[in-house]
């Protein structure tokens, strides 16, 4: 009876495996946008905490307050990438129905 019990389990542990899978699959293709300044800086990320692109407002380049810039720059990349693993867990907690899961090489 026990090795029935844990058979199940198995093929419950397979099938989330599998799921999580086609999750991280999908949230490899979305993107998710973070910004500072207003909007003077965008930065786009995907699902894998990549930045796939940053757009920089030509007014706010100013060649004496390089700083601000670099600041502006490093909180947009923050905020796109906290964007990003917001919207991975999010998808990933669907599947695990919330169960607070921390399986290395996930995201969340």
């Amino acid at each position: 009876m026990a090795a029935k019990g844990i058979g199940d389990i198995m093929k419950q542990a397979q099938k989330l495996q599998s799921q999580m899978a086609k999750i991280q699959e999908e949230m490899a293709k979305k993107t998710i946008e973070g910004s500072a300044g207003g909007g003077m800086i965008t930065v786009v990320a995907n699902g894998k905490q990549e930045i796939m692109s940053v757009k920089i407002d030509p007014d706010v380049v100013d060649p004496h307050d390089i700083d601000m810039l670099q600041d502006l720059v490093q909180a947009a990349v923050n905020d796109a990438l906290k964007k990003s693993q917001e919207m991975v867990s999010s998808e990933m907690s669907k599947v695990t129905g919330g169960l607070g899961l921390n399986i290395p090489g996930l995201p969340f």
